[in-house]
């Protein structure tokens, strides 16, 4: 470790005067009705802003009393379940189709759909040398951070870079939504190299591929995948494509958006919120609790033993001591989570083609039993029911996708929706963003240097 990288004992004592000085007394959120996370006691969410790009529906009013229903996903208005039921049954890939639906409000026809794609395939490659002089050099041990560093870098390449017109924005999004699989691929083909010395093999994106066959196309030596695995991603991308204004990376966007900065600017800020293992790094924490739970575990069909190691988990006794069972719970859905319950039905196809009905079945008793633990050792306010993180990770892992790429593939996804709302913002013309904080700290008066007190 280098010298900068060190924590030493002179920031050691400095860290605790800031874990001593500056803590607030949890009671005064309370008295000041402070609505931490923006969301009062029963998880519903502080109105801050108005779009009609995304839905998402958790409760019904009925005699002026929120009631939770089951969760429904609204993408500009049409039910995500039957979007995927849509280009399924076509046996089409659908997240081209959902990216012009979330941009333009429209459904695309045939003509307009191909035409899009081309667009897409036209702004699919990068500038010359990029790969060699910022992918290749540098690499970070996290790709959230190459993804980031490689989409501020790519503000030199623009000439019209702080151009925040309609007209600017929508190119440079279009290039970002082009962009994002082979920055996401090419970052981790690089970090492979030289973390671990294994082979670098680049490839190309193909021309006539749907974004998540590029992605397995690119990812794979052999360039090799099969339909429904190709398809599978697709419906994954689909489903993170978007969730509405109010979720930490949308929300960053917009506020970001508000101050007027570039695009650039904006998706690295929203990368960075992305990058959370509260939001998007959530399925990581799912795939190592399950590797957990599979090694300490002797018998998967056992209910009780792994009822009882949810518990320990709960009650900080087992995985990392955090006392969550993580993918379980979400801050606006109770009952059910749109996302999951779509998802669930393609695992189960896929479990089956890759000889995984076992750890199927792991996942569905864990998603059985963590709620009537959860609900019997927690006050909670709202229902707790698996959320879209909880199947993910088993999709990617099943898909053979590293770890490292879960977080990202997440943001290939949702800069579709990213995009659609900083053009929301900017065509909206809203004020700069920038709520509320009391200060509760104590007026004093400065105190001259020669009659400060020692440290004790």
């Amino acid at each position: 470790m280098n010298k900068y990288s060190k924590i030493t004992p002179e920031i050691y004592a400095l860290a605790d005067k800031v874990k001593t000085n500056c803590v607030i007394d949890p009671e005064l959120y309370q008295k000041y009705e402070v609505k931490r996370g923006l969301r009062d006691i029963s998880g519903r969410g502080v109105l801050t802003g108005l779009t009609e790009i995304c839905e998402v529906h958790s409760y019904t009013i009925v005699d002026n009393e929120y009631v939770p229903c089951e969760g429904k996903l609204y993408y500009r208005g049409i039910d995500v379940e039957e979007i995927i039921d849509g280009f399924t049954k076509d046996n089409r890939f659908g997240f081209e189709e959902v990216t012009y639906l979330l941009l333009f409000d429209e459904l695309p026809n045939k003509e307009k759909l191909d035409d899009f794609n081309k667009l897409l395939e036209f702004y699919r490659s990068l500038p010359s040398s990029f790969v060699r002089d910022v992918i290749m050099k540098a690499p970070s041990k996290d790709m959230m951070n190459t993804l980031a560093r490689s989409v501020l870098t790519l503000y030199s390449y623009d000439e019209q870079a702080e151009n925040i017109s309609i007209e600017n924005v929508l190119r440079q999004g279009l290039q970002l939504i082009a962009l994002f699989p082979l920055l996401t691929v090419y970052g981790y083909k690089a970090y492979r190299h030289y973390f671990y010395g294994k082979s670098l093999v680049i490839h190309p994106p193909k021309e006539g591929l749907s974004t998540a066959e590029n992605i397995l196309y690119m990812l794979r030596s052999n360039k090799k995948y099969t339909e429904l695995e190709a398809r599978i991603l697709d419906i994954a991308l689909v489903l993170h494509a978007e969730h509405g204004g109010g979720n930490n990376s949308t929300f960053t966007t917009h506020v970001v958006t508000s101050s007027g900065t570039d695009t650039y600017s904006a998706v690295a800020a929203s990368l960075g919120s992305l990058k959370g293992p509260k939001h998007g790094g959530a399925n990581i924490k799912v795939m190592q609790m399950f590797d957990d739970i599979k090694e300490n575990i002797k018998d998967w069909n056992n209910e009780e033993e792994v009822g009882k190691y949810l518990s320990d988990i709960l009650n900080k006794k087992a995985f990392d001591k955090s006392g969550l069972i993580y993918g379980m719970g979400h801050a606006v859905y109770s009952i059910s989570d749109p996302r999951a319950n779509v998802l669930k039905k393609f695992v189960k196809q896929l479990s089956d083609e890759k000889g995984m009905q076992e750890e199927f079945g792991l996942y569905e008793m864990v998603e059985r039993l963590a709620p009537e633990i959860i609900a019997k050792e927690r006050k909670i306010y709202k229902g707790v029911s698996a959320n879209v993180d909880f199947y993910s990770g088993f999709v990617y892992s099943m898909l053979g996708l590293p770890m490292e790429l879960y977080t990202p593939i997440f943001a290939v996804a949702r800069i579709s929706g990213w995009i659609a709302h900083r053009l929301e913002e900017l065509n909206n013309a809203g004020k700069i963003i920038r709520p509320a904080y009391k200060s509760v700290s104590k007026k004093r008066s400065y105190v001259g240097l020669d009659d400060r007190n020692e440290d004790v």
